[in-house]
């Protein structure tokens, strides 16, 4: 909709977990490195953690981009909500190992001879699990389990556990510690600073086709950050709607008005971004249509006001 008159070829502030859009700060460098040297090394388990919204799924996806180019064998869990079956049977979909078996025990027997073949031709596989703070505990035990599927001096399958950092805190229970001690590295997503944020839109509008001319003023860069507290799904949240609203007006720049007017019907306020982050989520179908109703709503009201400020105005008599 506002695409044209700012001059970008895509919307650059979806919510989706595009890997072009990375951007990659010193912490996101690190965990990225972290990742990668985990898989490398096969050290077996690595974990991700970080608030929601920092950007987890995007820097998994970046991951997953560069393990397929590399011809990595990997499974990408999306929903944890599952039992033992379900995690065992979408795990060998995922790597495309055909297996009619029933049970458990041969289940894993050709897993592990999957996964062995791979061994000695040199290659390795990788099974990624993301929002694991929702795993039960038999399951994240069938997960510890899964490392036992070794050679004498390698790991043959290599794990990555994502999750918000209730997940943390689920591995120091009593009963997780097994798990808790295969645990060799541990990577971190972490909010902007007040410059990364400012990059970050920049990156992202860049990146979208923009010629480089200034869209969102200064000082409305820094109301962003103040109402997101530099975390990135409330920074994109913020700058879509801020888009939209200068569009309605026609505005070829967004001004800091324009951020305190969204943050208002967004309920955001100075420092309660951490508030609508923990917040529930609902179903993407649901999110969808809240969006495209507050966004009519929006439009609607902004079309109202200018259609009366356009009236010829009653002469008194």
């Amino acid at each position: 909709m506002y695409k044209e008159f700012f001059g970008l070829r895509a919307n650059p502030f979806n919510v989706n977990p595009d890997p072009r859009y990375l951007f990659l700060t010193r912490h996101t460098e690190e965990a990225l490195a972290c990742l990668t040297y985990g898989i490398q090394s096969r050290k077996g388990f690595v974990l991700l953690t970080g608030e929601v919204g920092t950007g987890k799924t995007t820097l998994i996806n970046k991951l997953l981009e560069w393990l397929r180019l590399q011809q990595v064998a990997t499974a990408f869990i999306f929903n944890s909500r599952m039992d033992v079956p379900q995690l065992l049977d979408f795990m060998m979909a995922d790597f495309g190992i055909p297996c009619d078996a029933k049970s458990k025990s041969q289940l894993l027997q050709r897993l592990y001879n999957w996964l062995l073949d791979r061994y000695r031709a040199g290659e390795t596989a990788v099974l990624i699990i993301d929002e694991a703070q929702n795993l039960s505990d038999e399951v994240l035990e069938e997960i510890r389990m899964l490392t036992n599927l070794e050679t004498f001096t390698e790991k043959l399958l290599q794990i990555v556990l994502v999750g918000q950092p209730e997940l943390e805190q689920r591995l120091k229970q009593p009963q997780l510690r097994q798990l808790r001690q295969r645990l060799t590295l541990r990577a971190k997503t972490h909010p902007f600073n007040l410059e990364e944020s400012k990059s970050y839109i920049n990156q992202r509008l860049r990146i979208a086709g923009s010629n480089g001319d200034a869209i969102f003023e200064a000082d409305a860069t820094v109301a962003i950050f103040r109402y997101s507290l530099g975390i990135p799904r409330i920074i994109n949240l913020l700058c879509e709607h801020c888009l939209v609203s200068a569009f309605v007006d026609q505005n070829n720049t967004v001004s800091a008005e324009v951020v305190d007017s969204v943050a208002r019907d967004f309920d955001l306020t100075d420092g309660n971004a951490a508030a609508a982050m923990t917040a529930p989520v609902p179903s993407s179908e649901k999110f969808d249509l809240v969006e495209a109703l507050r966004t009519l709503a929006t439009l609607a009201d902004r079309l109202r006001q200018s259609e009366q400020q356009d009236l010829p105005k009653e002469r008194k008599l």
